[in-house]
């Protein structure tokens, strides 16, 4: 099995609704991204994927969020936007232009992430 994976950035607010605590109160992180892409058949090139456009996808879904309240967008109308959510909400968004098997790991801080796979 072959695994490539991409890095980066997007910065946004939140805070999480029915919880009690520090971040019920809107605060922002500076997210760190992991797409992890995994698959068993290399193209003619010998790659998984090209890297460039691994990462010129996982950018195009970063823009919807960054930057951005992210209570405010339509998904997290109905999702706590928790780094769990965040990351099935970016490994969705990046599922429909990417065929092979996704992992989405969203680091809140240098000490904790959440991942999302399916």
């Amino acid at each position: 099995m072959y695994e490539i994976k991409v890095i980066e950035e997007f910065s946004g607010a939140h805070n999480l609704k029915n919880y009690k605590g520090k971040c019920e109160v809107l605060h922002g992180h500076n997210w760190k991204v992991e797409a992890v892409l995994s698959g068993g058949v290399l193209d003619s090139h010998g790659m998984l994927m090209d890297f460039k456009d691994l990462k010129d996808k996982l950018d195009e879904v970063l823009l919807i969020l960054d930057h951005k309240y992210l209570n405010d967008l339509p998904f997290f109308k109905k999702e706590n936007p928790t780094s769990e959510n965040i990351a099935r909400f970016i490994h969705g968004e990046l599922s429909k232009s990417v065929k092979q098997k996704i992992r989405i790991s969203v680091w809140e801080t240098a000490n904790s992430c959440a991942s999302f796979e399916n």
